[in-house]
C-alpha cells in the first residue's frame, strides 16, 4: 500500500495513476472527503486528513510500503515560517509513529540555498525527515511550467508576460508537473537505503523569451518578454494582497543571482519528457 499525500492535485494525481496502472494499492490521503470519491470509485483506500493533524497522518500512513509527502505551498508566509514547520511538526511525528518502509518528499530547487528564501520552507522539511532512521529520497524539481499560467491573460490580452525572472535571455531550469509525478511514482516504488536527492528538469531549460516565443506560437500573436523592475516588487506584491513578500522577493533573487540552483553536476540531472511548448498550449487553451 502507497500512501498519497496531495492527491488532489497535479502532481499526485499524476503520481497515482501511474501507480495504479502498475497495479499497485493506493491510499489516498484527501483533507475534503469529496476529493476522495473519485479515487474511491477506483479502487482506493480513502483517508481524510489536514497535514498539520499529527494522528489523522500517522493512521494514513500505517503500514505502508511508502507514502509520499507533498507539503502544501504557502506563498505568504508568516516570518520564521510557522505555518510550515507546524506541517513539518505534524509530518514528522507522523512518521515516527506508523513508521512507513520508506519516503519520497517532493521538496524544490535549491533546497540546499544557506540564505533564507520562500524556498526555506522545503529546507526545513528536509532537515527534519533526514533526522528520521527512514529511507527518504526528496525529489527536487526545477520552477513549475505550470506556473506561467499567470502569463497567460497578459500574453493573450497585451502581448506581454511580465518576467520577474531576468535577464530575458537566461535559462532557467522548469519541469512539467506531469514529469514530476511519473518521477515521483518511479521512485517510490525504488529500494534504497539513508537519504538521497534526486534533482529534475524538463528537456531543455528556457528563458523568458522562450517562454515568450512559446505563448506567441500558442496564440498565434506575438508576445514578448519584460522585466518587471525590482525595485517595484514589493509594493507590487503587497498590492496583490501578501503581507511578507521578503521571502517571494528572496526567491526571485536566489533564482537571478544564481544561488537557487541545482546541487548535483548536470549530467546527475534527471531529464523530464514534457516540452515547454506542450505546456503553455495547454496553459492557452485552458485545459
Amino acid at each position: 500500500m502507497y500512501a498519497i499525500t496531495g492527491i488532489s492535485g497535479k502532481v499526485g494525481g499524476v503520481l497515482a495513476n501511474v501507480l495504479l496502472e502498475a497495479g499497485k494499492p493506493i491510499r489516498a490521503v484527501v483533507r475534503n472527503p469529496a476529493n476522495g470519491k473519485s479515487w474511491a470509485s477506483r479502487g482506493c483506500e480513502v483517508v481524510t486528513a489536514e497535514m498539520t493533524d499529527a494522528e489523522a497522518l500517522a493512521k494514513a500512513f500505517a503500514g505502508s510500503e511508502g507514502v509520499f509527502i507533498l507539503p502544501p505551498s504557502e506563498f505568504d508566509p508568516s516570518p520564521g515560517f510557522p505555518e510550515a514547520q507546524g506541517v513539518i511538526d505534524a509530518v514528522v511525528a507522523a512518521v515516527a509513529h506508523a513508521k512507513p518502509r520508506k519516503i519520497v518528499c517532493l521538496s524544490t530547487v535549491g533546497a540546499q540555498a544557506k540564505r533564507t528564501n520562500l524556498l526555506s520552507q522545503r529546507t526545513l522539511m528536509e532537515q527534519a525527515l533526514s533526522a528520521q532512521p527512514i529511507p527518504v529520497t526528496f525529489l527536487r524539481p526545477g520552477w513549475f511550467m505550470e506556473n506561467l499560467a499567470w502569463d497567460v491573460e497578459s500574453a493573450r490580452n497585451e502581448g506581454v508576460i511580465h518576467s520577474f525572472l531576468y535577464p530575458v535571455d537566461k535559462a532557467f531550469p522548469m519541469v512539467a508537473t506531469a514529469d514530476v509525478g511519473r518521477v515521483a511514482a518511479h521512485l517510490l516504488q525504488q529500494e534504497w537505503e539513508g537519504r538521497r536527492i534526486v534533482e529534475l528538469e524538463g528537456p531543455a531549460r528556457a528563458t523568458p523569451n522562450d517562454v515568450a516565443a512559446a505563448f506567441s506560437k500558442a496564440l498565434d500573436k506575438p508576445v514578448r518578454a519584460e522585466v518587471v523592475a525590482r525595485e517595484t516588487w514589493e509594493a507590487l506584491f503587497k498590492a496583490q494582497g501578501m503581507k511578507n513578500p521578503v521571502p517571494r522577493i528572496q526567491m526571485l533573487d536566489g533564482f537571478n543571482e544564481g544561488w537557487i540552483s541545482f546541487e548535483g553536476t548536470e549530467n546527475l540531472i534527471l531529464k523530464g519528457q514534457t516540452e515547454l511548448s506542450t505546456v503553455i498550449r495547454k496553459l492557452a487553451d485552458g485545459a
